[in-house]
């Protein structure tokens, strides 16, 4: 059953594009761990300074073995870091994580997406 595990970073107004580029850098690290179904970075489009990280994993034992491997370890740390410097300052001031896993939801009409409006 997929699992889902939501990040919410609280980011002050100021760092907000610092995360995404630091996100950016690392994208497509995650894709190759086992059980890994998704990934998506949402940025709050009201007065929010939550900034959430979803992904996606086939169970919890799999999210639980991403966590205490090598590569988990790796992708967190920063390109300076992984070049023997030192570590950027946070850009946030709080995280936690929430789990949950998908309990009902529909997964949309494509055919109505791919029907062409009129002109």
């Amino acid at each position: 059953m997929t699992v889902i595990k939501i990040n919410a970073i609280t980011v002050p107004d100021d760092a907000g594009d610092e995360l995404a580029h630091r996100f950016a850098a690392r994208a497509g690290a995650v894709d190759g761990a086992d059980g890994f179904e998704g990934f998506e970075l949402l940025q709050p489009t009201d007065e929010r300074t939550q900034w959430l990280v979803i992904t996606r994993w086939r169970d919890e034992d799999a999210f639980q073995a991403w966590l205490a491997s090598p590569s988990f370890a790796h992708g967190h740390r920063s390109e300076s870091e992984r070049g023997g410097g030192d570590a950027p300052k946070p850009v946030s001031t709080h995280s936690e994580v929430w789990s949950y896993q998908v309990a009902g939801g529909s997964t949309g009409n494509p055919a109505a997406d791919a029907t062409p409006g009129p002109a």
